[in-house]
Formats: C-alpha cells, sequence, structure tokens
C-alpha cells in the first residue's frame, strides 16, 4: 500500500468553462472569457479547462485548441487543458501534433483530456451512429496519439487509420506526454480511469454517499495496479480525483442565490437543447437547481457560505479537485470576476488544512 492514496492528496482547484452561446458577437464572448483566465491565472488555480460541443449553445469552443492557443499567450502560470478533446471528431495523428505544438507553445502547460465524446447527438453530426464504434475508434486514437508523442516516427495499421513511417520532427515539451485526463459519468469508467491512474473528474449524476464509494473504489484500484507496467498515466505520481460544480460567490447567500438561479436556468437550456431538437425525452431531464445544491454541484452563498457547503463536500466525497465552473448560462461576466476572486482570496486559504 503507497503511503499516500490519490483522495489524502492535498486540495487543489480547477476552473471549467464551456463559453456557452450569448446574444452578442462571439468576439465579445471570448474576450471576455480570455479576461477571466487572465485573473485564473493570478488567482492561484492548478488548470484552466474547455469543453468541445458543437451544433449546441452549450460551447461556442468546437475547437478547444483554438482557445487554448489564445490563453497561452495570455498567461504564465495556470495549466490548461480541453476537458475533453472528442477524439473520434479529430484525425489522431493530427491532433497529436496539434497538442505537441500546444505544449511548446505553453512551456509545458498542457494537461490532454480525452473521450469519446460526452453527447452521442454531436457525434451523429459526424457521421458516428453506434456507441461501440465510437468506443473503439477513441482507444485506437488514444493508442495513435500516444505513439506519436513518443517515437521518431508513425507507423500504424488499425481498424479505422492507417500511417505509414511518418517522420515526427517535434514532440510535447512534457515528456513522455502532458498529464492523461478522463472524466467520469457513471461508475464503468472507473476501473480504467484508476487502472491507468489518469486523472478524472466526475459529473454531477451521483449523490455524496456513491461519490464516497467512487472515490473509495479509484483509490483501491489504483494501488493494485500502481506497478502495472502498461499504465498510460505512469508518470504522474498523484493523479487528481475531481468533482464538477457550479460556484457563485457574491457578497450575501441572497445575491449569489438571485445570480445563481438566473443564470442555471439559461444553462439548463443549452444543455438540453439537443435533446429537445432530436427529441430524445431521457435526455432532456436535468437535475433542478435545489437538486444540484443538495448534491453538492451548486455551490451559491457568501464566502463564509460557500466555504462552509464545499469543506463539507470535500469531507464527505474525499475529493480532491474541486473544478469549479464561475462563469455558465447568463453569467453576467463582472459577476464571474467578482466570484472567482471572492473564492480564490476567502475560500480556497481557509480549506487548505482539509487534506
Amino acid at each position: 500500500m503507497p503511503e499516500l492514496l490519490p483522495s489524502q492528496a492535498p486540495l487543489s482547484y480547477g476552473v471549467f468553462d464551456q463559453v456557452e452561446y450569448e446574444e452578442r458577437p462571439a468576439s465579445e464572448v471570448y474576450a471576455d472569457h480570455l479576461n477571466l483566465i487572465e485573473l485564473a491565472d493570478k488567482s492561484g488555480f492548478y488548470c484552466y479547462h474547455f469543453s468541445e460541443h458543437h451544433g449546441s449553445p452549450l460551447s461556442l469552443t468546437t475547437s478547444p485548441g483554438l482557445m487554448i492557443a489564445a490563453a497561452s499567450q495570455r498567461t504564465s502560470r495556470i495549466r490548461l487543458g480541453a476537458l475533453v478533446f472528442g477524439l473520434p471528431y479529430h484525425d489522431p495523428f493530427r491532433l497529436a501534433n496539434e497538442v505537441s505544438m500546444l505544449d511548446q507553445f505553453t512551456g509545458g502547460r498542457i494537461e490532454l483530456g480525452t473521450g469519446r465524446g460526452v453527447s452521442a447527438l454531436e457525434a451523429t453530426y459526424f457521421g458516428i451512429h453506434d456507441i461501440d464504434y465510437s468506443r473503439g475508434v477513441y482507444q485506437e486514437d488514444l493508442r495513435i496519439m500516444l505513439q506519436a508523442f513518443t517515437s521518431d516516427e508513425l507507423t500504424f495499421k488499425g481498424e479505422y487509420h492507417s500511417y505509414d513511417t511518418i517522420p515526427l520532427w517535434f514532440h510535447p515539451a512534457q515528456r513522455p506526454y502532458p498529464p492523461l485526463w478522463f472524466p467520469s459519468s457513471n461508475e464503468a469508467s472507473i476501473p480504467f480511469t484508476a487502472g491507468h491512474g489518469l486523472n478524472t473528474v466526475m459529473n454531477n449524476n451521483f449523490d455524496k454517499p456513491r461519490l464516497r464509494s467512487l472515490v473509495q473504489l479509484y483509490d483501491e484500484l489504483w494501488s493494485e495496479h500502481l506497478s502495472d507496467p502498461d499504465r498510460m498515466n505512469g508518470h504522474v505520481a498523484m493523479p487528481k480525483v475531481g468533482l464538477s460544480m457550479k460556484v457563485v460567490v457574491a457578497a450575501t447567500d441572497a445575491e449569489a442565490e438571485r445570480i445563481a438561479r438566473a443564470a442555471y436556468d439559461v444553462w439548463l437550456y443549452h444543455v438540453t437543447y439537443l435533446s429537445k431538437r432530436f427529441g430524445v425525452p431521457g435526455l432532456i431531464q436535468r437535475n433542478s437547481y435545489d437538486d444540484q445544491v443538495a448534491d453538492g454541484t451548486m455551490l451559491a452563498g457568501s464566502p463564509e457560505t460557500v466555504r462552509q457547503q464545499l469543506g463539507d463536500l470535500i469531507s464527505a466525497t474525499g475529493i480532491t479537485y474541486p473544478l469549479c465552473s464561475f462563469t455558465f448560462g447568463a453569467m453576467p461576466n463582472d459577476a464571474a470576476m467578482e466570484s472567482m476572486r471572492l473564492f480564490s482570496e476567502q475560500v480556497m486559504p481557509k480549506l487548505a488544512s482539509l487534506k
């Protein structure tokens, strides 16, 4: 048994930003989010993560790499990454080169999240209509990318892609490659994430007792497979085990709740847009605002209230990486900036002793 388990690691904090659609020029939206990234860079956050979505008001980051490239020129410390690149939507050789470029741009600050794409509906835009097919593409694409990161030439013959002795003239700044992330939207993914020591973030599908059991399972499987020779993320000594949450901090509880409820209503419209467009009833149901408060995945209040909410959540679940969305739905940019400032100055320092 290792001396320290993932759930016992020190706390660190990330930011998750979907850069949602607004009824104004996209250039203005991007500019506001880049300003928020600059503030995060100065405020002690570990990493700023972007999503990838297509054909949906949920995200204007159809190319996370472009946002990362822009952010790399506005920051100096914070790490940057996609959570996640949808691998079946990309040629893996080209994406591996893009990630290598980004890691060089940033001086080795990239965190690499990959997945098969969380939305089966978005996948249809790329001609993908079968989950098993997308899973197979994802697995093959990831193998290709890891080979491209670590070899001088790429030769690969697979079911979906083939490459023959392509020279590779550069690699990521981080060796053998940037830290890998894989989100956990269901419990079936834990053996994969823990077995390979992948950084993971769980979504709001689970209540606190279930989250606690999943974190414990991650600890057990991570420890069990720690010496496996073929672990993909073996160069990462202590993976992060996180939970995605929306965070609104304001001067008073009442003000924070007012801002959060209004923003949540718009986010709810964005996140269910495709389900309604395609008429898929089972995907339209989402947790209400009050349900997310109860689960600990919506934190809203004064700094004192949010500090208590988050402290209780960390103690109850064992997570080590609160992944905070400070901007979502119709969140005004000035409110998001103030929320991040209050959180970094009055919440994060007070919780350092929890781990």
